[in-house]
């Protein structure tokens, strides 16, 4: 608490792309400068309905940068920022006096033409009362506690300010207008100034420059960088309208109301450009959150399919043994050895559930999974013997040709169990409508390259489909119609989480091949193994 947000404009630091950018905008201003300047005197006749237009829009643009460095104040407390958008608020109002008693001007909207030194009086006062402001701005934005008021302090002075700027512009103008008689000489004619002007020209440079020196000495935002460059456009618009040009309404008058629009719109764009910059990075953070929840999601969703499809086998096994074990006791004559026996191996299952349990949870979790030397032909075998029944029922012959020279590979034996498990339970399935020819399950391992092991696992059935085969891996895709769509995402988890590559292939004529690989254990891939191995899901 009561640290200001970093990404506010009066706290957001320069980078060296918007150092670039502002000088790159003063050379532009600078080389236009240089363009207008030979044509500065040629005079423009007719031209006193474009004020009005010009007015217009000034007013708009300081408005509602006042407004956007007040909604600023609500949130820093700050004095300094509450006097720069009271010179933004109080340039503008007056903005609106000035155009309308400009000579030619009161005829264009039909009211009473002024004194000869109205504008200019109004002119001299939004002249020297805006660098002031903003240099204010600067020797407050570092004074400490005291350009901090306490909280809740922000709607009371913000309304009061707003008002005291709209009473005290409506008092100006009044005195100015009915006191015409009594203003400085500021005006030769309608067209010329006097050397009067001349000082007020020179004092508003001089507050500039001063405003320019404290900036620059305590510049510490973008929003100092961007008034270092309004206070500059304001100094060529001064040389414009006081040095070069032949009096009002010529070109290099002009010129300088050109620069004194950019000079008044630089905020307020540095505003919009900050807007969208934030806006970017806070719809990048959202879509960011997004995909991270919807992995999260994803991901309980997975680790709860893959318990389920899992614990499916193993819980089968218990309610077959179960039975079994009832049908022995149930006899006339209780084969006391035959229940033990089921007994056993319901405990044998419920104890491999446990087992396939916390190998799932471990691919979801820091850290890693025992990982011991596994002889992959007796895994693949002891996986074979429980499967019998299954094979038998299905009437599926079954084929192995194991190389007997394979080297041990290192990983989790309850894993890489599931995984034969699910690829044989694969095959036996894709089989379970064949009727024209043997069901065939062939299961082959050799050793692959210098460093892996090779497992395949082949069946007879009806192959895969083409438009299935680039999703299969894909998580709850599947082509089973009570099936979840999670035990072929769970072996290619795995075999990776080991180093390895699972993968399919057509086999010819009929069927399809599993094929995956495992580095031996005095491999580089299994010595250099990342001891993270959570399940990554894809997005």
């Amino acid at each position: 608490m009561g640290q200001d947000p970093l990404f506010l404009l009066t706290k957001t630091p320069i980078s060296r792309g918007q150092w670039r950018l502002a000088v790159g905008v003063l050379v532009a201003l600078l080389a236009a400068l240089l363009v207008t300047a030979p044509f500065a005197q040629v005079p423009l006749e007719n031209t006193e309905g474009l004020l009005l237009v010009y007015a217009t829009a000034v007013f708009i643009v300081e408005l509602i940068t006042a407004a956007l460095l007040l909604a600023l104040v609500s949130v820093q407390r700050s004095l300094a920022v509450l006097a720069l958008s009271i010179g933004y608020l109080f340039s503008g109002v007056m903005v609106l006096p000035w155009a309308v008693s400009f000579p030619g001007v009161p005829a264009l909207v039909n009211l009473s033409e002024t004194g000869l030194q109205t504008t200019a009086a109004i002119a001299m006062i939004r002249r020297l009362g805006f660098p002031l402001f903003v240099l204010a701005y600067a020797l407050l934005k570092e004074s400490g506690p005291n350009a901090r008021p306490p909280k809740g302090w922000q709607q009371n002075i913000i309304f009061g300010s707003v008002t005291g700027v709209v009473v005290i512009a409506c008092g100006l103008t009044w005195l100015v207008f009915t006191n015409d008689d009594t203003l400085p000489r500021f005006m030769q004619d309608a067209q010329k100034v006097s050397a009067v002007w001349n000082f007020v020209a020179a004092t508003a440079a001089g507050l500039s420059v001063a405003g320019l020196a404290v900036l620059w000495t305590r510049q510490r935002s973008v929003l100092d960088l961007w008034l270092m460059v309004v206070l500059c456009t304001f100094l060529i618009e001064i040389c414009l309208l006081a040095y070069l040009s032949s009096g009002r309404l010529s070109v290099g008058w002009w010129a300088g109301r050109v620069y004194g629009l950019i000079s008044s719109s630089i905020v307020l764009f540095a505003f919009l450009s900050e807007t969208v910059s934030n806006y970017t990075r806070l719809a990048h953070s959202v879509s960011a959150e997004r995909r991270a929840r919807e992995a999260r999601l994803t991901a309980m969703e997975a680790l709860s399919a893959s318990i389920a499809h899992e614990i499916n086998q193993p819980l089968a096994s218990i309610v077959t043994n179960a039975d079994a074990g009832l049908r022995w006791l149930a006899r006339s004559d209780p084969d006391l050895s035959e229940a033990r026996a089921a007994l056993t191996r319901i405990v044998n299952d419920g104890h491999r559930s446990a087992e396939v349990i916390k190998g799932i949870r471990a691919m979801f979790t820091e850290g890693t999974q025992d990982r011991v030397p596994v002889d992959a032909n007796r895994l693949i075998k002891e996986v074979l013997n429980r499967s019998l029944s299954e094979v038998k029922l299905a009437r599926v012959s079954i084929r192995t040709e194991f190389d007997e020279r394979l080297p041990l590979v290192t990983g989790c034996p309850v894993q890489l169990e599931q995984v034969i498990s699910n690829l044989i339970a694969n095959a036996i399935d894709a089989m379970s409508t064949i009727t024209d020819r043997e069901r065939v399950l062939r299961i082959t391992s050799a050793l692959h390259g210098t460093d892996e092991i090779l497992v395949s696992v082949e069946d007879s059935g009806t192959g895969m489909a083409p438009n299935s085969k680039g999703r299969i891996f894909e998580p709850f895709f599947t082509t089973k119609p009570d099936g979840m769509g999670m035990g072929l995402m769970f072996c290619r988890s795995v075999i990776e989480a080991h180093g390895g590559r699972l993968w399919m292939s057509d086999n010819e004529p009929n069927g399809a091949i599993f094929h995956f690989t495992i580095p031996s254990a005095n491999s580089p891939a299994t010595i250099n193994l990342t001891h993270d191995h959570r399940w990554k899901v894809a997005p």
